[in-house]
Parts: structure tokens; C-alpha cells; sequence
């Protein structure tokens, strides 16, 4: 069967099901695959990428991200924050209109109001709906009768107070929690509003068969154009699959039946990709290598709570003398093909405005100084030292397996525990894991989100502080960093917080990630950017 042959079968059975007779030639229409599938297409419940993707396409908040992370306006045209940081003014756009849809029942046209926010936003903390993205909100004023502090002054403007200054919060404010949807049809569908959902993004639902495949369709009547005032977005539709097997994926992105595939798998890592992390020479003419920071540490953590026992990762030059004893660019290089970046520095990812490693500094292969870090903690070569175990789940096994073994050079003996990824992760959060991998995606684009996993305050069991840390000259800037609404000052906040994580090394970095994604040749405006959020307005089918 030729290519173009089943790209139009593909077509036909995409648009015929939904009632329309589009032909290849007629319409762009962009395909990818979800394999771990989508539940719901309520952005209330965007909390998995796969969710958060779709719901990206499907509706827009008051801010949005940049490539670079800069927040930019998306429904808000702008905003003020009090001289305190506590109250967020928004102006709204008078302009943009809900989806219509087969099943919204508008009459007329349906406008954005500033009370449709309220109401939004309200919804995530609401206990009945019980919203995953309710935490994001933990700053937000409540009054004594219960209701959060969002208020609508007026159809355009919208204002949020906060019990506290909390810079961060503009970034949070572009998570796909934060979309406006309509009261009348979430009130409409309850619970089946995750089937039926309705926007202002720049495509709109037109059918989904739950496990088999998703229809998204162009929204005539989006607001945002391109730098010549050409209405976004550029395609007409986004066909998303559901195929589970990983080499089956793969096999149709080489068939051409997928237009894009993102993340790499072991299955097929060696095939399109060089040692180096370039795309393999073979497929250049067909396929298309995009990548870039994502804002994700990978990372082993030391559990520092004391304990009766003894336990030699307390010592800090034990510790140091483990982030020194193994070399990350050529773990990198040989077990992950490049497709990361070594992590040499501090634990704010690369791809963070503020990551700085000559402020944070780091820990680079250096068998000698490791070495003698074990001398000077009383294990010379190791001798007299007990075995340390790390705990791991089987995805990670290699990279351990690859540290066991340079660890033992320098008489260092790790025992790998292989463990339920769900159930280290319970038991990490209860401190019963002395030694563990762990992985901290970022939420928002603020270096606090990585710098609140070693706040004193966020011990467990109702906060993220898994290694344990305690140090309260970091507690302290911590707290002044959040108290300031200068960025570039904030930041410089953030490097001194990461060089003092660096030097009482609670963790060992492995690698910051990438964003890894391969698209077919005549796929054009696909970009990557550092929270790996798929934006689809200005991508177009080259014929």
C-alpha cells in the first residue's frame, strides 16, 4: 500500500465518522498517538501530560508561557500586582467567544466574562469536584464564609488575593487548571463534562471514541493571529490515536500514519538516534529531530532524618564522595544516547531562568577526590564501609546498575533494592528509604518549585521535603526570596539556595532532561519548549 493510499484511508475514516468528507488534499489535518491515554478532557483534571496537552488545544487561562517562559497575555490583555504582591488585577478581553458546539445549545454568541473566571477558578476548589490541581491555589485568601478571594469587579476585570506575596503565582496562572470554562454546560453535563467539553482554545471537541481516537477540529472564531494577522490556528483538525504498544507507535510514525512522536523509547532509541544524541543519518530526509531543556531533575536522594542506627549517609563527605565517584556525561553518552543533559550542577534544571552553575557549582567525575572524601570520613579505600542500598524502581535499573559498578572501583559497595515505582515513592515519602531515585517535574516556571522540596517546612507527610533537609539559613532565604517581586533578584536568590543544597549534597543530580520529539519532514511551526507543552496554533502540513 503506497503512502499517500493510507494517509487517505486514515483521512476517510477519521472524517467520515465525524460526519464530514475532507480529503487529504482539502484539509491539514495533524495526527498523534497518546499511549497512556486520556480520561478526561476537563482541564480541572489536566494533571497528566497526556490530559494537559489536549486540554491546551481545547481552552486558554487569563496568562500563557512563551517558548521562553516569559508569561504572556492570553484572555487577561494585562494585569497589576499590589505594591505588597497580594492582589492580581486582570483586564480581560471583551472578545472571545466559547466553542459552539453540537451540544453547548448556545442561542447567541457566548462571551468571556470576568464572572466565568470566578466561577472557574472557584470550581478547583471545590471539595465535590475534588480537583488534583486544588494545591495551586493553597495561597489564595478565603473569606469566613468560605468563598475564595476571586472577585469580578466588573464583566472585564477580574481580581485574586492572596493571604501572602507569592511570586510564583502569575506562572501558575498559565496551568491548563486555570481555563476559563462555561457554568451553564459544566452544570449541564456534571460529571460527563470530561466528554463534553467547551472552550476558547484554538480547536474545538467534534468527537472522541474513548481508547480508539480523538477528533479535535479548527475554532473558526479563535481570537489570536499571527505576526501578518492571519487567524491561528493554521490547521483545520488533530486526529489523536491511542495505540498502547511503544514499537507500534513507532511503526506508524514510519509509515507516515503519525506526523509527530514525542519521547524516546528503548525500543526504537538505538535505531533513530545516534551515541550522541543526534537523529540517525538514514532518516534525515524523512523525519525531523526537535529538542531542547525540559524542566525536569532526575536525581538520587539521601534520606538525612536522624535515626538510632547507623547510617554513614549521614555524613556529609560520604555523600559528596558518591556525587564525585561516577562519570554522567559518559552515563549519558552510552545508557541515554545523549538525550539529556549531565548533571553537573546544582538541582534547579537546565532550562530555568535561574539555573546557574558557576554561582551553584556541582559535582563532575573526580575518582580521587571521592576517594579521599572516604579517607577523611574513616573508610580508607572503602574498607569498614557498610553496603548501601539504593532503592529504584525497574525503569531506572540501568543508570544504577552503570553507578553500582563505578562506585565499586572506588570501594563503595551499592546494593540496588528494584522496587514498584508506586510503592518506593510511598515508602520515600514516609523517610523509609535511606537512599532513593527520584525525579521533580517543574509545575511552574519558578526555581521556588524546585527549592520548596528542601524547606524545613515541607517535611512530610504534608509536604515534598523527601530528603529531609534541614537548614535554616536556607529556610531563611527561602522565605526572603518570596517576599520579592524582582525576578532577576529572586533568582540570584534561588543560586545562592542551590549552591548551599550543593555543598551539604542531599541528593545526587543524574541528568536535567530534554524534550525529545520527532515530527515528519513536511511538519512545519513544531517548536519545543522547556515544560514540554504541545502548542499546535502554528503548526501546518507542508504539501
Amino acid at each position: 500500500m503506497s503512502f499517500k493510499f493510507s494517509i487517505f484511508l486514515v483521512l476517510i475514516f477519521t472524517f467520515y465518522a465525524c460526519g464530514n468528507k475532507f480529503t487529504n488534499n482539502d484539509k491539514q489535518i495533524f495526527h498523534y498517538n497518546e499511549s497512556s491515554g486520556i480520561t478526561s478532557l476537563d482541564p480541572a483534571f489536566a494533571s497528566g501530560q497526556s490530559a494537559i496537552w489536549v486540554c491546551n488545544q481545547l481552552f486558554n487561562g487569563l496568562v500563557d508561557l512563551d517558548e521562553n517562559l516569559n508569561i504572556v497575555p492570553a484572555i487577561a490583555k494585562s494585569w497589576t500586582i499590589s505594591d505588597d504582591g497580594r492582589v492580581y488585577t486582570f483586564i480581560l478581553r471583551n472578545d472571545i467567544q466559547f466553542h459552539q458546539t453540537d451540544f453547548t445549545e448556545f442561542k447567541n454568541e457566548r462571551y468571556v466574562t470576568a464572572q466565568d473566571f470566578v466561577y472557574s477558578l472557584s470550581r478547583i476548589l471545590d471539595k465535590e469536584i475534588a480537583s488534583p490541581g486544588a494545591w495551586i491555589f493553597r495561597k489564595v485568601k478565603i473569606s469566613s464564609d468560605g468563598n475564595p478571594a476571586f472577585k469580578a469587579l466588573n464583566d472585564t476585570t477580574l481580581q485574586i488575593e492572596l493571604t501572602e506575596s507569592f511570586p510564583p503565582f502569575l506562572g501558575i496562572l498559565a496551568m491548563k487548571y486555570c481555563s476559563v470554562v462555561p457554568k451553564e454546560v459544566v452544570e449541564k453535563y456534571g460529571k460527563d463534562f470530561r466528554k463534553f467539553p467547551v472552550g476558547t482554545g484554538p480547536f474545538q471537541m467534534k468527537m472522541w471514541e474513548e481508547g480508539v481516537k480523538l477528533v479535535l477540529r479548527k475554532n473558526q472564531k479563535y481570537f489570536e493571529t499571527d505576526s501578518n494577522n492571519v487567524q491561528l490556528p493554521y490547521l483545520d483538525a488533530v486526529a489523536i490515536s491511542f495505540i498502547v504498544d511503544k514499537q507500534s507507535v513507532f511503526m506508524e510514525f514510519m509509515k507516515g500514519t503519525l506526523d509527530f512522536m514525542s519521547g524516546i523509547d528503548p525500543s526504537y532509541k538505538d535505531a533513530l538516534l545516534t551515541k550522541e544524541g543526534t537523529l540517525n543519518p538514514e532518516y534525515s530526509d524523512k523525519i525531523q529531530l526537535i529538542t531542547g531543556p525540559y524542566l525536569n531533575t532526575e536525581y538520587l536522594g539521601f534520606n538525612l532524618k536522624p535515626t538510632h542506627t547507623t547510617n554513614p549517609l549521614l555524613d556529609k563527605r560520604i555523600r559528596k564522595a558518591i556525587n564525585y565517584g561516577f562519570d554522567r556525561k559518559k552515563m549519558m553518552k552510552y545508557l541515554r544516547n545523549d538525550m539529556g543533559y549531565a548533571g553537573i550542577a546544582g538541582f534547579i534544571p537546565r532550562g530555568m531562568p535561574s539555573f546557574d552553575p558557576e554561582s551553584t557549582g556541582g559535582y563532575d567525575y573526580n575518582p580521587h577526590k571521592a576517594m579521599k572524601l572516604l579517607s577523611e570520613a574513616g573508610y580508607p579505600n572503602g574498607k569498614g564501609l557498610p553496603d548501601i542500598t539504593l532503592t529504584v524502581s525497574a525503569q531506572y535499573a540501568d543508570l544504577c546498575q552503570y553507578i553500582q559498578h563505578e562506585l565499586s572501583k572506588i570501594g563503595i559497595n551499592l546494593k540496588l533494592d528494584i522496587a514498584q515505582a508506586a510503592q518506593q515513592r510511598e515508602m520515600m515519602r514516609n523517610y523509609q528509604l535511606p537512599f532513593f531515585r527520584g525525579s521533580w517535574i517543574s509545575d511552574y516556571p519558578d526555581a521556588e518549585n524546585q527549592m520548596a522540596l528542601f524547606y524545613s517546612k515541607n517535611l512530610q507527610p504534608n509536604g515534598s521535603n523527601y530528603t529531609h533537609y534541614v537548614n535554616p539559613t536556607f529556610d531563611a532565604l527561602y522565605e526572603k526570596s518570596q517576599s520579592c517581586t524582582n525576578d532577576s533578584m529572586r533568582n540570584e536568590y534561588y543560586a545562592k539556595m542551590d549552591a548551599m543544597l550543593v555543598e551539604d549534597a542531599p541528593f545526587v543530580v543524574l541528568y536535567y532532561d530534554k524534550v525529545v520529539r520527532f515530527a515528519r519532514k513536511n511538519i512545519k511551526g513544531i517548536e519545543s519548549n522547556p515544560i514540554n507543552m504541545l502548542d499546535l496554533r502554528r503548526v501546518y502540513i507542508e504539501k
